[in-house]
This record gives C-alpha cells, sequence and structure tokens, in this order.
C-alpha cells in the first residue's frame, strides 16, 4: 500500500496510473481498468481533482460510484459518475475507507501466539472491528495446522497459506480484553454501515464478501468496543484501561498509509513508549525507519513488524505470510 496514492499527494492522473500498475492489477480486473481509463480521461480527472486530497483516492470514489450504481466496463463506469457526480461526491465526503478484512487475522496469528498470553488487543483504525475477534474464527494453514475456537469452527474459515520462516500458530490467542479506535466507528447492528463495508470489497472478490458477511454476524452477537477518536489522541488512555495481568498488543493493518507523514512518525514514537508490544501490517513504504523494502516482498505486499522489527511480508488480505530471510 502506497501512502502517497492513497493520501492524493501526487496528481490525480498519477494516482490512478499507480493504482491500475501496483494494487489493482491481478487483483481486480474491473478496477485495474477503471483505474487505468480515468488517468487518461481529462473529464473524470476533473471531478477527482475537484475532491479534497485525501478524498481522491481510487477505493473510496470506487466504492462510492458502485453504491449509486456503477458496474460494468468503463463506459458504464463513466456514464454513472458523470450523471451522478453530486450524489457520488456527497458519498465520497461523508465515508471514508473502512475495509475490514477478518482473514487478516490469519497473518497475525503466529506473532500473537508467541506472545505471553493472556493478551489485551487495541486496534487502531478498527473501524467495525472485525480484526479484533482472531479467537473468534477458524484457521486452516497450508502446512496442516487447524484451529478453532473453543466451541468448535467457526462460520468464518480463513485458509492462508504458511511460507518458510513463519512458524504455525499453536492454539488460537486466549483474548481477555479488546477495544479499537477509528475516527468514524462502524456500526455492525446498522445495515447501511455493514452494507459500506459491502461495497468497499472490490468486485471480483466474492469470497472476501461471504467472509464479511459472516464475520459481521458473529460481531453481532458480542460487538468489540470501537471508541470514535484520533488514534494518537486517544491511544494512551485506551492503553491504561487494559488489565494488567494481560499482555497488552497494539496491532494495525493497512491504516498508517491514511495517516500524513508527522501523524505516522508521533504514532511510532507513541506506541513505542507504551508497555506491551507492537504489531503493524502494512506496506513497506509506509514507515520506512522501520520497513525497509526487503527484496523478497511482492508488489503490493505488506511488511508485518513486531516491536519495529520487520519479520514477515504478508499479503494484503491475508491470502499468505512468509518469513523475511534473517529475520
Amino acid at each position: 500500500m502506497d501512502p502517497d496514492i492513497h493520501r492524493g499527494e501526487m496528481a490525480p492522473a498519477e494516482v490512478y496510473r499507480r493504482f491500475a500498475r501496483i494494487e489493482a492489477h491481478g487483483s481486480s480486473e474491473v478496477y485495474e481498468d477503471w483505474a487505468g481509463n480515468i488517468a487518461e480521461d481529462p473529464g473524470v480527472l476533473e471531478l477527482v481533482a475537484g475532491l479534497p486530497r485525501p478524498k481522491r483516492q481510487p477505493n473510496l470514489v470506487f466504492a462510492a460510484a458502485r453504491l449509486h450504481g456503477a458496474d460494468g466496463d468503463y463506459a458504464s463506469f463513466r456514464s454513472t459518475v458523470v450523471e451522478r457526480w453530486d450524489a457520488i461526491r456527497e458519498t465520497i465526503l461523508a465515508r471514508s475507507t473502512q475495509t475490514n478484512e477478518a482473514a487478516r487475522c490469519a497473518v497475525l496469528l503466529p506473532f500473537l501466539a508467541e506472545l505471553p498470553q493472556p493478551l489485551a488487543l487495541i486496534e487502531v483504525g478498527a473501524a467495525a472491528g472485525l480484526c479484533l475477534l482472531p479467537d473468534r474464527y477458524s484457521y486452516r494453514y497450508s502446512d496442516g495446522t487447524r484451529l478453532d475456537p473453543a466451541e468448535g469452527t467457526s462460520e468464518v474459515v480463513i485458509d492462508c497459506h504458511l511460507g518458510p520462516g513463519v512458524i504455525p500458530p499453536p492454539a488460537v490467542p486466549e483474548v481477555v480484553w479488546r477495544a479499537g479506535i477509528d475516527l468514524s466507528p462502524v456500526d455492525v447492528k446498522r445495515s447501511e454501515d455493514c452494507a459500506w463495508l459491502e461495497t468497499l470489497i472490490w468486485p471480483g472478490h466474492e469470497g472476501r464478501r461471504e467472509r464479511l458477511r459472516s464475520a459481521l454476524t458473529i460481531a453481532r452477537r458480542e460487538p468489540p468496543r470501537v471508541i470514535a477518536a484520533d488514534l494518537n489522541e486517544a491511544l494512551p488512555a485506551l492503553a491504561a484501561e487494559a488489565p494488567a495481568d494481560a499482555t497488552l498488543v497494539v496491532f494495525h493493518t493497512a491504516v498508517l498509509a491514511y495517516l500524513d507523514q508527522a501523524a505516522r512518525d508521533g504514532f511510532v514514537d507513541l506506541v513505542n513508549g507504551l508497555p506491551g508490544h507492537w504489531i503493524s501490517n502494512e506496506g513497506p513504504q509506509v514507515i520506512p525507519r522501520l520497513h525497509p523494502l526487503p527484496e523478497s516482498v511482492p508488489t503490493g505486499g505488506f511488511v508485518i513488524a513486531v516491536d519495529g522489527s520487520p519479520r514477515a511480508a504478508a499479503h494484503p488480505h491475508g491470502r499468505s505470510v512468509t518469513g523475511l530471510p534473517g529475520r
């Protein structure tokens, strides 16, 4: 995940050109087509350029357009955008990208399992808090490891390829306390909020959509606490609430790219000063001082770091995790 793409820090044409080439290619033919064509379309670029910089990101613009009927090839997408731009723009300004991918828990689990149990989890950028529920999902790793919650197989069963250099977790972690922070928390009991999460899932990712629905069903039974706040402002007080007899873990995945550099640096300094541990799962460019770009991380891949030390390369949607050489 390139922060320049998602914070609108380049000209819109370059943002969409890079999104098509780096993030959508090989993942969504529809989004690759839309982004590549927008990059060469002065009319649509003018509309996008009229948005505040952080709102120009392709994920957000595409989801808002789809919410208002955009579908199919670029010609169809373009006609919807042009005809319904006022409504699409209103959605863009009111919403944000809050992709809640429960499968990311599978790539975090080996590192959560290394820590002294039980755990107290804080997720920054939690959205609906679905990644705060790693103990409520089932896991099937490629080495044959099968893990289930204590009550049996979950409605959410996550398959994950386990590459060299990552030790399979021996058990689902024991979580005794959990909380999240988000600027605009997603209410798992509001149909409108849940529909927005579905719209954020890229075309062609039907398995992810089904998993989201199942994870939301689990979350509705006992919704995780997610407070509405700026992560840098709220984290110290929330961390102080965690039970002293549990290992505090602050974690995040695909979040810091949406912060400006000063906020990212402030967060790194803040989290390093807290007790417990810090697990990050972000694009290699997001925290350059911690995440030098290893050659083994594929384009568009994430780096998992524990307490600031890069440990593994991970698929952005949790499909695989592989240890970094020498880690």
